[in-house]
């Protein structure tokens, strides 16, 4: 499927499943997987169809969807032997989904090896789409995006998922706000200037990696708190997502 189509077909699956589910959510369609981590029925019919649709276009690629991979976590142990995959976010941010917010969206990413090769993020309620290909850019909505402008390292705007550091301050800069709970949106505020800078708690592929791919390809940096490199497969280690390398440095240097 070249990227045109597996943004379609998110799209279809979106309106098809996930969209008219919004706000309009039954008694008995959301569910926990473990206190306070919510599924919906909309997150597993969204998965299955976009599994499915993958599967077809590459039997022999290994497809890691977030449900499966809660349901059996064994399908882990195979990232490591896998040349070609594939993740699948069918609903992120589904807490935001439930609570009635816009701030949700489907995400697939392509692997090959260790090197993340296509990214895709399609926000259904803000309505934009956000494609992007190794060494060859990133789009938002079929235009291109251009690299980000360094930020004033003095005065970083920083936000972050780990709720007890938000309203703390790293060194001088501004104290840290909550992110928007949502890696499809988050990693496309920090490539479109809503914040320099993002620090995550946890990391699960699913999440990270179709975002990582859209930060690299505008110049953004990525890598784990410690300063060493963030892997497709990497399943533990805090993150940091920053506007460039400059700022990387900046707030690692900062960071307790």
């Amino acid at each position: 499927m070249d990227s045109d189509a597996v943004l379609a077909m998110l799209q279809e699956v979106a309106a098809e499943v996930i969209t008219p589910r919004f706000r309009r959510l039954a008694e008995g369609e959301v569910m926990e997987k473990n206190p306070g981590d919510l599924v919906t029925v909309a997150d597993h019919e969204a998965e299955e169809i976009i599994t499915r649709r993958l599967r077809e276009a590459y039997p022999d690629a290994l497809i890691l969807g977030e449900e499966a991979a809660s349901a059996h976590p064994r399908l882990f142990d195979e990232l490591t032997s896998s040349d070609h995959w594939f993740t699948v976010d069918p609903v992120d941010g589904t807490k935001n989904f439930v609570h009635g917010s816009p701030d949700h969206a489907v995400m697939v990413s392509e692997v090959h090896g260790r090197e993340i090769v296509r990214a895709w993020i399609w926000q259904p309620e803000l309505g934009h789409a956000y494609v992007a290909e190794h060494q060859a850019g990133a789009y938002l909505d079929g235009e291109r995006l251009t690299l980000r402008t360094p930020p004033a390292l003095d005065s970083l705007r920083g936000v972050t998922s780990v709720r007890s550091q938000v309203g703390t301050s790293l060194g001088d800069l501004p104290p840290l706000d909550l992110s928007w709970v949502c890696c499809g949106v988050d990693y496309p505020q920090l490539v479109t200037g809503g914040t320099d800078y993002i620090v995550y708690g946890r990391t699960k592929p699913w999440d990270h990696v179709p975002g990582t791919l859209l930060t690299r390809e505008v110049g953004g940096y990525v890598a784990h708190t410690d300063g060493s490199p963030y892997l497709p497969a990497d399943m533990h280690g805090a993150l940091l997502v920053a506007a460039g390398p400059e700022a990387f440095e900046k707030v690692q240097a900062l960071l307790p």
